[in-house]
């Protein structure tokens, strides 16, 4: 695994040619948030949510998703516990990783999302998003709200 993971932001860089796209992650244990950029990696834009079957066919629809929109790097949310050490649920994101970059070898760029969801939830909050509406979108808005913080630092 280690050979796939992108260090720090310069090597983010030389992956852009102006013709492909990062995908944004938010990995939960019931779904997995996608958002991709634009290809100019300036915009970050909600695309869909993966309901979690647990078995290959999530990774095969990740893939689908590669292969149609020409993306060139995983950015994976990985939730630090608050003193930024790497707990259960950091452990797991890490898993489905690595058993995703077996089927797609795309490197990966791992970003601190450790008050994503928090914000997005409460973003949605204040918008009056209904309760069963919020759960529908927060995994994909926080991978919109993971991607876009990684493409503003760009």
């Amino acid at each position: 695994m280690e050979h796939s993971i992108i260090r720090n932001n310069h090597e983010l860089k030389l992956l852009k040619t102006g013709k492909n796209r990062l995908l944004g992650m938010d990995v939960g244990d019931k779904t997995v948030g996608l958002a991709l950029s634009d290809i100019t990696w300036t915009i970050a834009t909600p695309h869909k949510l993966i309901k979690r079957k647990l078995n290959i066919s999530d990774y095969q629809e990740i893939k689908k998703v590669v292969d149609e929109f020409s993306v060139v790097a995983f950015v994976v949310g990985l939730p630090l516990n608050m003193n930024g050490t790497v707990g259960p649920q950091a452990k797991k994101v890490q898993e489905f990783m690595e058993k995703l970059i077996k089927t797609s070898d795309i490197p990966i760029f791992y970003w601190d999302e450790r008050l994503s969801t928090v914000a997005v939830t409460r973003t949605l909050l204040e918008a009056d998003v209904s309760r069963s509406r919020r759960a529908e979108v927060v995994d994909k808005m926080a991978a919109t709200f993971i991607l876009q913080g990684v493409l503003d630092m760009a």
